[in-house]
């Protein structure tokens, strides 16, 4: 009799799936096609990018309080004018590390042409994962559009 229930046992061992077939089994499927989808690049997370921003665009964020505008022009560049509310952080000096985006304000960057902001722009996106504002064509299109500047404090 103990002969029988042991063989019983070891059969019934046999039958009963692999500790990694029981964990496999366990494990949440893949949506049918997710492989195929993620293979020919259908599932990715949008690529960081560069919103290039006018100067009205900019003019709008200011008048809703939502914008976080800084200055990446060097410091004698700034004593010349700067726009109202900006803050001033020279493109040698930005690390993107240092911005904070927990707030819900859009950040936006602007040097004197635009192509300095659009790199720090570029830097802060790569470094968040997100989209980065700045200011299309720089101080330059800001003057031209009869942008207001005040003289740094």
């Amino acid at each position: 009799m103990r002969r029988v229930l042991f063989l019983s046992l070891i059969a019934l061992g046999a039958c009963a799936p692999a500790a990694e077939e029981a964990e496999e089994k366990r494990a949440p499927a893949s949506p049918f096609g997710f492989e195929l989808a993620s293979a020919q690049g259908g599932i990715a997370a949008p690529a960081p990018s560069v919103v290039d921003l006018a100067p009205s665009g900019i003019e709008a964020l200011l008048a809703q309080g939502a914008v976080r505008l800084i200055d990446v022009r060097t410091d004698a560049e700034v004593v010349e004018g700067m726009i109202p509310g900006a803050e001033h952080i020279a493109l040698d000096e930005f690390d993107p590390a240092s911005i904070d985006l927990s707030a819900d304000e859009t950040v936006v960057f602007y040097c004197r042409s635009g192509r300095r902001s659009a790199l720090a722009a570029k830097r802060l996106a790569a470094a968040s994962g997100g989209s980065v504002a700045h200011l299309a064509g720089g101080i330059v299109a800001w003057e031209q559009a009869d942008g207001e500047l005040i003289l740094p404090e």
